[in-house]
């Protein structure tokens, strides 16, 4: 334990004491070379002295600092002083989520939905990056005083993966996969997992698989179904149900495949709770006879005969793994020795699984000739067998193997097809589709393509089409209206009608707002179904009206305001000098008088500088020597150096923007290495919004990115190309 006081790297001072984990104490400290407080967490000493452990967890503490994301928790610095190994990390004030659940009991739906929309967006970047977190839980996600939602500890949990540390606590076999706690390969889907298992404690207060021992737990994993989150709270949505339903799947091949789905689904599940938007998996429990390919049978010829332990007994030795084993060197030996014994005696057990294997193949080799004589197997007629094996003949020249249409076919009618093509199939899910339902709607490998023999088409049955209520649209701009319309899966036809006026003269709706929608809302439509979208060219003044001007608007508002014009379109383009997603220039000029039947009116739109450099400064590695530029360290730095470096330039109004909180991030390449800083963070502001921002001493030019919260979460509504002066 570190005392109070103490300097690591000549550095951090440590300032208290604030955590503890497994493998790690966390402390608070204050880093004196920029000036700010941060997280040291230090490896405990019983994990200092394994070397494979200590080269693992730092390469994955670097790996972890590629990243930067508003819900990480952000790697500043990894080392060691002295035998002290540590990690620096952003300090952040709050509690954990297994702390929040703990306080609350269980969480509303929206708050719940808004956390692992904030969660997954993380993860998401993490994956990106080639890195998979593979302890996801509520321990690991941090709550801060101002609402945000963070996950900390990535790579960590990679470099205890290894033998010489098991993971086996309670606090994370709850929440482990089925494929982590039978020590198999874990990806981003173990994720997706223990995301599922986490959002289900949200909801419902508890996790779905408790018991004495980690075993124990485990072994529910692997065997047990879960109790329906809706059974511990029944009000909850039919939507999020069925996403945590999806995430813990047992079988990866039936989760969500990538977190971007997985968020989708959630920011959907807020619009539409009892949506049945979600495909799940049907699971086939009736016991069916497999047929068993070539290939297959090969595989099991030459299968390497092997005594595997019984479930139970092998967790028991997984859970219990490890290296730091007290027992004497002469009780290894006889352990190692009673092991010996036990290969040994499998030796016999082996070759009765061998014998049965022969046994089964023999039998089966018997069906499939009996059936070849009979003309009938899987109740095909002799003839739609000839013409099947002439369709694989006729591949086998070059060996490859045509693939066969199997959209709107019955599985059972597919895997009659493809078994005698040396081919096989996966069912991936459920999705909507106008074929009938219960048919397959797709395949992944399209029809007519050669693949080598045994190779796995992957397909979707269809469950019919999906149905959708079409909103409420009153009150809503034509742009807005489509969009969410569009966004429910629906096709958008958009008419411009001009609208009725009232006594008084005015437009009973107002310029570019909905007018009505055709069907009407509250109906329910089936998705990809068309909907007529009818929107307000205000009042009729006839064949002349002037023209807006609209540059330096975002698109958006632009497009609303030509309501009045049937020819619109919109073109982007590259700019330096204006954010993105707003006007730069115009067709006709404004205040010009047009027929707003027959006039072409063009909006060019600024997509910003798109400098590849600028947008990936973010998630690049910053290393102990390039730590995130703080402000106050650079004022200070600067004053000390006589010279400052200011930005006062506005920003203009993002595209998109509703008025919800900001968060101002400043990037800038210093001596080569991109540095970020966040020099604003959830507040409200007025746009035009002028700057007054310190930078670093004699750089020119930075990027400001921009977000805005919008439903608990932070979303990026563009970059501005900023310039810094030196202030006199």
């Amino acid at each position: 334990m570190l005392k109070t006081g103490m300097i690591i790297a000549e550095r951090y001072e440590i300032l208290g004491k604030i955590g503890t984990g497994g493998m790690a104490d966390v402390y608070k400290a204050k880093d004196h070379k920029l000036n700010r407080f941060v997280a040291v967490k230090v490896l405990k000493p019983e994990f200092r002295e394994d070397t494979t452990f200590i080269r693992k967890f730092r390469s994955e503490a670097q790996a972890a600092a590629v990243l930067t994301h508003p819900n990480i928790v952000n790697v500043f610095d990894v080392g060691d002083d002295n035998g002290v190994y540590y990690i620096v990390m952003e300090l952040i004030e709050g509690i954990t989520l297994k702390e929040y659940i703990s306080k609350k009991g269980k969480l509303s739906v929206k708050e719940a939905t808004s956390i692992a929309i904030q969660v997954s967006m993380g993860l998401e970047a993490a994956h990106s990056h080639g890195i998979v977190h593979r302890d996801v839980k509520p321990q690991n996600i941090i709550i801060s005083m101002d609402g945000k939602v963070k996950v900390t500890d990535f790579g960590i949990a990679r470099a205890a993966s290894s033998n010489t540390i098991s993971s086996n606590v309670m606090g994370s076999v709850h929440y482990s996969s089925p494929e982590q706690v039978r020590g198999g390969y874990s990806d981003e889907k173990s994720d997706i997992y223990s995301l599922g298992i986490t959002l289900y404690e949200m909801v419902t207060g508890k996790v779905p698989f408790d018991g004495d021992t980690t075993v124990a737990i485990a072994i529910k994993h692997l065997q047990e179904e879960m109790v329906p989150p809706s059974v511990y709270t029944p009000e909850l949505p039919h939507s999020l149900e069925q996403i945590i339903l999806k995430c813990t799947q047992k079988s990866v091949d039936r989760r969500y495949q990538n977190m971007e789905d997985v968020i989708a689904d959630l920011k959907h599940s807020l619009i539409d709770p009892q949506g049945d938007f979600v495909t799940l998996t049907s699971v086939d429990t009736d016991a069916k006879t497999v047929v068993i390919s070539d290939k297959e049978l090969g595989e099991i010829k030459h299968m390497p005969k092997q005594v595997s332990k019984p479930e139970p007994e092998a967790l028991e030795e997984e859970f219990n793994e490890t290296d730091y084993d007290d027992e004497p060197e002469e009780g290894r030996h006889r352990k190692n020795s009673r092991s010996e014994k036990k290969r040994r005696s499998g030796g016999g057990h082996g070759l009765t699984i061998a014998v049965l294997i022969l046994g089964v193949v023999i039998l089966i080799a018997l069906i499939l000739v009996i059936g070849k004589a009979s003309g009938l197997i899987g109740g095909q007629t002799q003839n739609t067998k000839t013409e099947q094996t002439e369709t694989a003949q006729s591949d086998s020249d070059d060996g490859m193997v045509t693939v066969p249409d199997l959209r709107g076919k019955t599985e059972e009618e597919a895997k009659t097809i493809t078994n005698d093509m040396k081919l096989g199939i996966q069912p991936m899910g459920e999705e909507a589709s106008d074929q009938a339902k219960g048919t397959i709607s797709s395949q992944d490998i399209p029809e007519g393509s050669k693949v080598e023999p045994y190779t796995t088409i992957k397909y979707y049955i269809s469950k019919g089409a999906q149905q959708v209520t079409i909103p409420d649209m009153d009150g809503r701009t034509g742009v807005d209206a489509q969009q969410t319309l569009e966004d429910m899966g629906l096709n958008v036809t958009v008419q411009k009608e001009y609208s009725e006026v009232d006594d008084d003269g005015n437009a009973m709706v107002e310029l570019g707002y909905v007018d009505s929608i055709s069907p009407e809302a509250g109906t329910s439509v089936s998705s990809g179904d068309t909907v007529t979208l009818t929107v307000s060219r205000g009042i009729d003044y006839g064949e002349s009206v002037q023209v807006p001007n609209v540059v330096g608007l975002t698109k958006n508002d632009a497009v609303t305001k030509f309501s009045k014009f049937l020819n619109v379109e919109v073109k982007e383009e590259q700019s330096t000098d204006v954010a993105a997603g707003e006007v730069i220039s115009q067709e006709p000029e404004a205040d010009s008088w047009e027929d707003p039947d027959t006039a072409n009116v063009v909006i060019t739109v600024s997509t910003g500088t798109q400098d590849t450099s600028q947008d990936t400064t973010s998630q690049q590695n910053t290393d102990s020597s390039t730590d995130t530029v703080a402000d106050t360290a650079q004022q200070s730095t600067a004053a000390a150096n006589g010279e400052v470096w200011k930005c006062t330039q506005a920003l203009n109004t993002p595209e998109g923007y509703s008025g919800g909180s900001i968060r101002l991030e400043l990037i800038q390449t210093v001596n080569g290495t991109p540095t970020a800083s966040t020099i604003l963070d959830g507040q409200t502001v007025e746009f035009p919004y002028s700057l007054d921002v310190t930078g670093a001493p004699g750089v020119s030019e930075g990027t400001i990115c921009l977000y805005e919260e919008i439903n608990g979460v932070y979303q990026k509504l563009g970059d501005y190309s900023v310039t810094f002066e030196k202030a006199e």
